[in-house]
């Protein structure tokens, strides 16, 4: 199926995302939020975000797989993050965390801090949601 991505030059250059994909055709998988759970339910990395970020790439790159796609079918990212000071501290590590799993595969995406997510009380500190488009 064809993912355009979508940054027009009148537009400030991306870095690290796109600002849109264009899909057509195909299917659409619509992945709820993932937190850094294994498959037994346990929170993986409490206290480090690095750790918790790898173990959602895990899981998105799991629920595309079971769907016949890749990381690279993933057009849309939305992150929440308990505190975007401590995300920004990490950057680095997370930018390679990232590049481990998605290489330059940049979707539009979008980083929100928020007060509080609905499995913190089990020491998660993000939260990512996705869609994906297939063939």
């Amino acid at each position: 199926m064809p993912k355009t991505a979508v940054n027009p030059p009148s537009m400030v250059k991306p870095a690290g995302y796109s600002h849109a994909f264009a899909v057509t055709g195909g299917r659409m998988l619509f992945m709820a939020g993932q937190v850094a759970f294994d498959k037994d339910g346990r929170v993986v990395g409490e206290g480090d975000i690095v750790a918790q970020f790898r173990q959602v790439c895990e899981n998105l790159k799991t629920l595309v797989i079971s769907q016949g796609g890749t990381l690279h079918s993933i057009v849309k990212l939305t992150i929440y993050v308990l505190d975007k000071a401590d995300y920004k501290a990490h950057s680095k590590e997370i930018g390679q965390v990232y590049r481990e799993y998605f290489g330059k595969h940049y979707p539009a995406m979008t980083l929100v801090e928020v007060k509080g997510l609905y499995d913190a009380d089990m020491g998660c500190m993000l939260e990512i949601e996705g869609i994906a488009a297939f063939d």
